[in-house]
C-alpha cells in the first residue's frame, strides 16, 4: 500500500480534524512547556504546523522527517503558503521558515531510525504512524529523543477495526484479509494502539490521556464532506491491493464493485477504531530523589 500520496494525505485532513480527542489534546497543550522542541516523525504532508498554531503553540522549534522526499518538498511549499494566505508573517531561513518565534524545518530520513539522531526534544509526535513501524523500536527512541519530562503525543494510532455500512456479506472476509495484510511485515500493526497503551504501561514514565480516535466518514446532505470521498476511494484501492482473495463463498471484485456503487452514489459510511495516546517521559531528577528517600539508592 502506498501511504505516501501527496493527495491521499491532504484528502485525510478533515478526516484526521474530526477524528482527534479533544480531551487528549488538551491534555497536550496543557502539557507543552513554554517555547517547545518539537520532533515529528511521518510528518507527511506537514500539516501538524498549521494544527500547533490552531492549538495555541505559536512559538516553538519544529522539526518534521518523513522518509519521502516527495512529501518533504510538498510540505516545504505548501505549509509556508497556507500560513501565509492566514495573516502570518511568514519569512524563509536557511533551513525551513519561521512565523515569528515559530521556526520550522522538514527533513527526509528513515523512520523510526532518524530518531536515533535527535536529542533533547520536549515533544515527539507521530500521528497515524505506529502502525508502520516497530512500536518498541518506536518507543525506545522517543524516549531517548525526549528531555526529562517529555511528552510523545501519537494520535491516530490504528487499533484492529475496518467497518463500512451498509452491511455485506463479505465484510468479515475483507477485514480479515486487509488485516492480515496489515500485519504480514509486523506482528503488532493491527492492534497497535493497545500494543502501544501497554508498552508505556510498562515505561517509567506517566501514560497522561488515552481516547478513542475512530475515523468516521459518512455522506452529509447527499454528498461527503471536503476531499473525503476520495479519501474512501483510496480506502478501497488499498484493499484491493492488499485483498488477493476472499476466504468463504463471496467475491473480492463483487465486494468492491458493490462499495463503489455506495461510495458514488453517497450511500458508503466507514469506519476506523483508532487511539490518542499521551504518554510523558519519567523526570529523572525526581525519580532519583523518591529512590533514595525509599532506601533503593545508596548515597554518598
Amino acid at each position: 500500500m502506498n501511504h505516501a500520496r501527496t493527495r491521499y494525505l491532504e484528502s485525510k485532513r478533515s478526516v484526521d480534524q474530526t477524528a482527534l480527542s479533544e480531551v487528549v489534546r488538551t491534555s497536550f497543550v496543557d502539557a507543552v512547556p513554554s517555547n517547545p522542541s518539537i520532533v515529528e516523525v511521518g510528518c507527511g504532508t506537514g500539516v501538524t504546523v498549521p494544527r500547533l498554531f490552531e492549538w495555541g503553540i505559536s512559538d516553538a522549534a519544529y522539526k518534521g522527517i518523513d522518509q519521502s522526499q516527495t512529501l518533504i518538498d510538498f510540505a516545504e511549499d505548501v505549509r509556508p503558503r497556507e500560513l501565509a494566505n492566514q495573516g502570518h508573517s511568514v519569512a524563509e531561513t536557511d533551513d525551513g521558515f519561521s512565523v515569528g518565534p515559530f521556526e520550522a524545518q522538514f527533513d527526509r530520513g528513515e523512520v523510526p531510525a532518524a530518531l536515533a539522531d535527535e536529542q533533547n526534544h520536549d515533544v515527539v509526535m507521530a500521528q497515524a504512524f505506529l502502525d508502520l513501524v516497530s512500536i518498541e523500536q518506536f518507543f525506545t527512541a522517543a524516549v531517548e529523543a525526549l528531555t526529562p519530562g517529555g511528552l510523545i503525543y501519537a494520535p491516530i494510532t490504528f487499533d484492529g477495526a475496518t467497518m463500512f455500512y451498509p452491511s455485506h456479506p463479505g465484510d468479515h472476509a475483507v477485514e480479515k484479509g486487509f488485516h492480515q495484510k496489515m500485519g504480514s511485515t509486523d506482528d503488532q500493526a493491527v492492534t497497535a494502539g493497545r500494543e502501544s497503551i501497554e508498552v508505556c504501561r510498562r515505561l517509567n514514565g506517566t501514560l497522561r490521556a488515552v481516547r478513542s480516535s475512530d475515523w468516521i466518514v459518512r455522506p452529509d446532505g447527499g454528498g461527503y464532506p471536503r476531499d473525503e470521498a476520495f479519501f474512501l476511494s483510496c480506502i478501497l484501492g488499498f484493499i484491493e491491493q492488499s485483498v488477493e482473495s476472499l476466504d468463504g463463498p463471496h467475491r473480492l471484485d463483487e465486494w468492491l464493485q458493490t462499495r463503489r456503487r455506495q461510495l458514488d452514489n453517497a450511500d458508503l459510511m466507514y469506519v476506523a477504531h483508532q487511539f490518542d495516546i499521551l504518554y510523558q517521559r519519567e523526570e529523572w531528577e525526581f525519580a532519583y530523589i523518591a529512590r533514595a528517600s525509599a532506601g533503593l539508592l545508596k548515597v554518598v
